[in-house]
């Protein structure tokens, strides 16, 4: 069974930086297109980012190029979320997802097929 486990969320001011990491077990990580997601209270689901198995092909939503930067090291079995100059508006439940085939870029939560339990961040005014 597949799980993964996102760690590194927290309260920060704004301005500051924050990374969140998602470690998956119970499958071959290296196969997987990865994604982060977030949600903040009253809202849908929203697109971050998503990096390919191909590292370097990755894909942001405009909200947060320039300032988020996904990463994956395939020999941790871990995906990264490098947020800089965070925002008030970037406080949300933030969630790591996993899709097993890979044939193009993939923004929408229905395209994945394992989550996280998701991971808090929140940033102060």
């Amino acid at each position: 069974q597949v799980q993964l486990v996102e760690s590194g969320g927290g309260l920060v001011q704004a301005g500051d930086s924050l990374r969140l990491s998602c470690v998956v077990s119970g499958g071959t990580f290296s196969n997987y297109v990865m994604g982060w997601f977030r949600q903040a209270s009253g809202k849908e689901r929203e697109f971050v980012a998503t990096i390919r198995r191909s590292v370097g092909n990755t894909y942001y939503a405009d909200s947060v190029k320039g300032r988020f930067t996904i990463s994956r090291d395939n020999a941790k079995n871990t995906v990264y979320l490098q947020m800089n100059s965070l925002k008030p508006e970037d406080t949300a439940v933030y969630y790591c997802a996993a899709r097993r085939s890979d044939y193009s870029i993939y923004s929408a939560p229905s395209e994945y097929n394992y989550w996280g339990q998701g991971a808090q961040v929140t940033v102060s005014s």
